[in-house]
């Protein structure tokens, strides 16, 4: 199983936290993903990370679907695998109509059908095709007058830089196997991961292209080599509450309507109201302790490595860890751990 870092979105502190970057990649983390939500954006911290990284792979966790252009996001990926000597891959999502909408003032609509477009439109600029497309949501280039056919100046480095999908919804979970090469999940509790999950994957891995190879099946847990104490897993709860109950409105929160299938309606309703009404606290409270427990990986050793078992047999093979320990030291130890454990 791969072993990667997700640092957080805020941006605070962020030269301190890209030296940590490289002590975890001594320790032996294999990836870096950087996170884009409506805080600094991805692009810029990912460049800085591949002048201070040496082996380890970078991927966005996710670069928004809405907001550029397809051609600029392949554009992007493409500079930013140049810059790192081919160590780059594309986290790509659809976001949410809260911040497409809300913060960006871009139309949220029809997902799952942009998104195929899109990573067909990502490779051909890749391949540096003289870029001709028409689907139903992108056209290029437009008609008229002006519009002409162009393709990628720059050769890049990989005429197929990776594609991974975050995706919580069937169709999207579905979308990933069938075209992407990874599949990036939130919030993923391996004991029910076969009966959410299941019918969607089989279905995308039917249409699959072989040369694609296996899905890579990536999923974030704050973690530490620890006892799981509510003050060390207070954050992972509030971050539950926060998307559960207010990254989405009522009736559109991909986070709360995933819950439900797990088998949380009632607890779902009630940390979403908790949370809109303004009782964040109780919110957090509400949040179901085996919840909290199975979206992360907090533990002695030995728990921990139990807990990684059940997450290859769930099909997962990429560990993207939070560390959670109070000092840099300690943090930089429970990586090496971990390390040691994926090793053994």
């Amino acid at each position: 199983m791969r072993l990667g870092i997700q640092i957080g979105y805020s941006g605070e502190g962020f030269a301190e936290t890209v030296d940590e970057v490289a002590e975890f990649e001594s320790a032996g983390a294999e990836l870096v993903v950087v996170p884009e939500a409506y805080s600094f954006d991805a692009v810029s911290r990912l460049g800085f990370l591949a002048a201070r990284t040496r082996r380890m792979g970078l991927a966005s966790g996710v670069m928004q679907l809405y907001t550029r252009t397809p051609t600029l996001t392949a554009m992007t990926a493409a500079g930013l695998d140049y810059v790192s000597g081919g160590r780059f891959s594309l986290g790509l999502g659809a976001s949410g109509p809260q911040v497409i909408e809300g913060f960006h003032g871009v139309r949220y609509d029809a997902p799952v059908a942009r998104t195929r477009e899109a990573v067909e439109i990502f490779r051909k600029v890749w391949r540096r095709e003289t870029l001709v497309f028409e689907g139903d949501h992108y056209r290029v280039p437009l008609p008229g007058e002006f519009g002409k056919p162009l393709k990628l100046i720059n050769r890049p480095v990989r005429e197929r830089i990776p594609v991974l999908l975050a995706a919580m919804g069937p169709r999207n979970v579905a979308l990933a196997a069938e075209i992407a090469e990874g599949w990036q999940a939130l919030f993923f509790d391996a004991r029910a991961a076969g009966r959410v999950f299941g019918d969607a994957l089989a279905d995308g891995l039917r249409r699959r292209d072989p040369g694609l190879g296996p899905l890579d099946v990536s999923v974030p847990v704050p973690f530490a080599l620890a006892e799981p104490s509510p003050a060390l897993l207070a954050a992972h709860r509030a971050q539950l509450a926060l998307y559960l109950g207010g990254m989405g409105a009522r009736g559109r929160n991909f986070s709360n309507d995933l819950i439900r299938r797990y088998g949380y309606p009632e607890q779902a309703t009630v940390i979403q109201e908790l949370f809109l009404s303004g009782r964040r606290t109780e919110a957090a409270a509400a949040v179901p302790d085996d919840l909290v427990a199975a979206t992360s990986l907090v533990g002695r050793p030995e728990e921990v490595r139990r807990r990684v078992d059940e997450l290859a047999s769930a099909g997962v093979t990429t560990l993207l860890v939070s560390p959670l320990a109070a000092t840099r030291a300690e943090r930089v130890k429970d990586v090496a751990g971990l390390r040691a454990l994926l090793d053994a």
